[in-house]
């Protein structure tokens, strides 16, 4: 069953996957795909176009625009911000110039955040509070800041890995192969 606040705006050309449930104050525009099991949160605005995995929960006030692509299980934290244009003005037209952002499954985006246009978040990736995303963000890296810099690694359950890249927290280990952090077994 999919719930929706009466005061939400919900397109009829938008699809919603059963389970998800929409608050108070949001706005889903045309061909917007959200996933199973979301949550999505009061005063959140969905542009035209945007896909989200399933099991997402999005937090209040976040506006996701054009160009978001959202894969399962993302944890998006209260008032992140998302772009889709490096170089906006109000009197240019740049619709044509859209840049991707993408969040791969399991990554998590810090309370304000804010995630500059055209890069990659990986999976299972933490994003700080605060932080500005202004690269790529390996799978499985923990970056803060501003700019955005890695601090290390942290597991699938959100614990720092150790320097043997060892989760204290539930003990799983990883390996880091060519520049790439897997779950060791994976």
């Amino acid at each position: 069953m999919i719930k929706i606040h009466e005061s939400a705006s919900v397109s009829d050309k938008a699809q919603i996957g059963d389970g998800t449930s929409i608050w108070q104050n949001c706005i889903i525009q045309d061909d917007v795909t959200i996933g199973k099991n979301c949550n999505i949160g009061a005063n959140v605005f969905i542009e035209k176009g945007v896909h989200i995995g399933n099991g997402v929960k999005i937090k209040n006030n976040i506006a996701i625009y054009s160009g978001a692509e959202i894969g399962d299980v993302v944890f998006l934290g209260p008032n992140c911000v998302f772009t889709n244009v490096i170089n906006p003005r109000a009197f240019i037209s740049r619709k044509h110039e859209f840049k991707q952002t993408r969040i791969d499954k399991g990554a998590t985006i810090g309370a304000n955040a804010t995630l500059i246009c055209g890069h990659d978040i990986g999976k299972y990736a933490m994003v700080g509070a605060g932080t500005v995303v202004a690269h790529d963000v390996d799978d499985y890296a923990l970056v803060v800041g501003n700019p955005d810099r890695k601090l290390g690694y942290v597991c699938q359950c959100g614990g720092r890995l150790d320097s043997q890249y060892y989760c204290l927290e539930c003990g799983k280990t990883y390996e880091l192969i060519d520049g790439t952090m897997t779950l060791k077994g994976e």
